[in-house]
């Protein structure tokens, strides 16, 4: 009994090891980028690649995982977050034209790719049509997470978050449809009535199981113990509800991503500040994890011979998916503009186009193939290759491109106008706190108490007319000290709900009420 023991925890120990190494790549990586302002701009997640690829140079291999255990282990988690974090407010306005041209973007995409690599390359149908479902799914979080930081408008991050998770739930479901096609396929003898009846059944199993699943977690989250019960609800919700609803015969994907927009929408957004930013952090940490063993394990499953044995379809299928996705894109638009549908800008569309990445979900979905498929090391070469162009090209030349097309505002004079407002709040106020000391015994003379405060309202004036010159030369900087004081405010409702709770006034501080009073205003 001692040595089955003994040989039991001999793998358990090997897990530990292979996720501790994991972990301490990724934070040393995440820690980098935020210690030195060159890396700044910079996708995480080109950083893990870059480190995966140089730790694969090295022979030094930290994570082993099972291809049929792939999309369970790395999907739930990325999709919970993706639809927890959809502004569905924002959202919902384009809703018909974000359905459309995700639903035209995966299919463009699967075919083109599928055509060309069958016509240009010895690719199989079979393989050419899994590789193109796993390009067609899209992840731009790196360049979102760049908007966020240098304050594009929320229009423009809630379209591209809206396509991505359409694009990754039409994407998913076709890529696990064609997964049960025979490796000998031929694209002339598919069965068309059948396939679509298979796509309506996964999808309405998975319809209803997300939406059972998330309006019953939205009930239990908001009863449940903030340490514990909360946080393993949401992982739960996430692997739970993808594995119950695979079984019984659905597509988890569309659950989880159901199950994530009620609980976004009716569990979590309800919630007070302080638990709902308590669980937020915590699957974002899940969601860091999940990513760092994703594109670590590029570099840990790539072969460099067979990448440069592949440089030909790589290339192939880099432009038809960059032509694929502008005629997605650009044609969706132009019917949306031209119907009224919406009105989505030229440069909106551009920044559309070049922001739709390839990266976790691809490459999930491409070690998700078994070994044992003829030419898997293909498909795997071709989806990493494009990948890499994904965010060594397309990455790096995204905050470019912004720049450019004038959705973002010069970072040196945006962080002079920041620093000039800072600093009359600050200004304002001390001068707030020396006119209610005034007359104060403890200050001894009144007369240095004018004095100073008269040199500040001096400086503050001088502030105030530097602010207004500013204003004046680039009117687009308002917009930015708007949404500084809508935080700040924000912020301060935060505080004096908190201190109520410290105090004992009140046991959980009421849901916020200036995110939804200034939402509107612009």
């Amino acid at each position: 009994m001692a040595l089955e023991n003994v040989v039991g925890e001999a793998p358990l120990q090997e897990h530990l090891k292979q996720f501790l190494l994991v972990l301490s790549v990724s934070l040393g990586v995440a820690t980098l980028s935020r210690s030195f302002p060159q890396f700044r701009d910079i996708p995480y997640t080109l950083l893990l690649v870059i480190v995966g690829l140089i730790l694969a140079l090295l022979d030094v291999r930290l994570i082993n995982v099972p291809p049929e255990v792939t999309l369970f282990v790395f999907l739930p988690p990325l999709l919970l977050k993706t639809a927890l974090d959809l502004n569905w407010s924002l959202v919902k306005d384009d809703i018909n034209i974000i359905f459309i041209c995700s639903t035209m973007g995966v299919f463009l995409t699967i075919l083109g790719v599928t055509a060309t690599l069958t016509t240009f390359t010895a690719i199989s149908p079979i393989i050419a049509l899994l590789t193109g479902a796993s390009l067609s799914a899209t992840a731009p979080a790196p360049i979102t997470a760049l908007f966020g930081r240098l304050g594009v408008n929320k229009r423009l991050v809630a379209l591209t978050d809206g396509e991505n998770l359409f694009n990754v739930a039409i994407a998913i479901g076709t890529f696990v449809l064609l997964m049960d096609f025979p490796t000998d396929l031929n694209l002339a003898e598919l069965n068309f009535p059948v396939l679509l009846g298979n796509v309506a059944s996964l999808v309405g199993v998975g319809l209803l199981m997300g939406g059972i699943i998330g309006l019953a977690f939205s009930y239990l989250i908001h009863r449940s113990d903030l340490r514990f019960l909360g946080r393993s609800l949401l992982l739960v919700a996430s692997y739970g509800t993808y594995l119950l609803t695979e079984e019984l015969g659905g597509s988890g994907v569309v659950a989880v991503i159901v199950a994530g927009l009620i609980l976004g929408t009716f569990g979590i957004s309800e919630m007070n500040p302080h638990k709902k930013q308590v669980l937020s952090e915590f699957l974002a940490f899940v969601a860091f994890l999940v990513n760092s063993i994703v594109f670590l394990l590029i570099g840990d499953k790539i072969n460099f011979s067979n990448l440069g044995n592949n440089i030909y379809p790589i290339v192939i299928a880099i432009i038809t998916v960059l032509a694929t996705r502008a005629i997605a894109i650009y044609g969706t638009a132009y019917i949306g503009n031209k119907l009224n549908y919406c009105k989505i800008t030229l440069a909106e569309q551009t920044v559309l186009w070049w922001s739709g990445l390839r990266g976790s979900v691809s490459i999930a979905l491409a070690l998700s193939v078994p070994i044992v498929l003829v030419q898997s090391q293909t498909l795997q070469a071709v989806v990493f290759g494009v990948v890499l162009f994904n965010l060594l090209v397309q990455g790096l030349s995204s905050k470019w491109l912004l720049k450019k097309l004038g959705f973002l505002y010069d970072q040196n004079l945006q962080e002079k106008y920041l620093q000039l407002v800072a600093r009359t709040v600050a200004l304002k106020q001390i001068l707030t706190h020396l006119n209610e000391e005034e007359g104060n015994t403890r200050w001894g003379v009144d007369a240095r108490l004018s004095e100073y405060r008269d040199c500040l309202e001096q400086e503050l004036y001088r502030l105030e007319q530097e602010i207004k010159e500013y204003t004046n030369k680039n009117p687009s900087l308002q917009k930015v000290a708007n949404e500084q004081l809508k935080r700040e405010l924000i912020a301060m409702e935060t505080g004096i709900y908190s201190a109520f709770v410290q105090s004992g006034f009140l046991n959980d501080p009421p849901p916020l009420l200036l995110p939804e009073v200034l939402q509107d205003q612009k």
